[in-house]
């Protein structure tokens, strides 16, 4: 992890210059993913201007094994039932659950958002100073709460702080990504893709985008695996 002056540094350059340059360097730096890019085109990767930190956290709690749409459906209802378009912790806490189970809301998603405002409303995941902290810090100050693991925490740091070098080796799209663009024989491991995935520091954020877009893309010829 690069340290905290330099982490804000790139997250808070003008987008379009740094990821300019990370895209040279990631090109640079590794020729398969250089053909993926070329193949994408220009990045698109980019963090949020609006909304709030506690209510991104609320909808990635909401969207837990629900489509998009569904969770859409249901973060609306419980933005209408809160009344005011960016809910502070107190507000959260004010409902009750019988509301928030009408508005499509499980008993466990209850049980973490109630948890979530609890930790913002008394200070133990200081919202105003995450893009101040460290990345490592950040994830240990955001999976403290219940429902939070270390997949949302790095979806956090990579499209709501903007961070450039986070990795989500935890991420099943990421891990499909990598073993077909390296033509592995079984899914990497996460030590495997820290390794594979060293050459692309600082720029790791920018590098997983390409790689879910790639997703997208039609299979290339296979060629010898390399086995690795």
């Amino acid at each position: 992890m690069t340290n905290t002056t330099t982490t804000q540094s790139r997250a808070l350059a003008p987008r379009a210059f740094w990821q300019r340059t990370a895209v040279r360097h990631l090109k640079r730096a590794d020729p398969v993913l250089a053909n993926i890019i070329e193949r994408v085109g220009p990045s698109r990767f980019a963090r949020p201007t609006t909304g709030s930190h506690l209510d991104a956290l609320v909808r990635s709690i909401v969207s837990q094994q629900l489509s998009t749409s569904a969770a859409a459906t249901i973060h609306s209802r419980l933005i209408a039932l809160v009344g005011v378009p960016q809910p502070l912790p107190q507000h959260w806490l004010a409902l009750n659950d019988p509301d928030l189970r009408a508005a499509g809301l499980s008993r466990q998603k209850i049980a973490y958002v109630r948890d979530l405002a609890r930790h913002v409303q008394d200070g133990a995941l200081p919202m105003a100073k995450l893009h101040e902290m460290e990345d490592e810090a950040v994830i240990e100050a955001l999976t403290a709460v219940k429902g939070i693991g270390v997949w949302t925490a790095q979806m956090f740091l990579m499209f709501r702080l903007g961070r450039p070098d986070i990795l989500p080796v935890l991420d099943l799209g990421i891990r499909n990504a990598i073993r077909r663009a390296y033509q592995l024989r079984k899914e990497p491991t996460a030590k495997r893709m820290h390794a594979l995935a060293k050459p692309w520091t600082p720029y790791r954020s920018v590098a997983s985008w390409y790689l879910w877009q790639s997703l997208e893309l039609p299979p290339l010829e296979r060629t010898q695996s390399n086995g690795r």
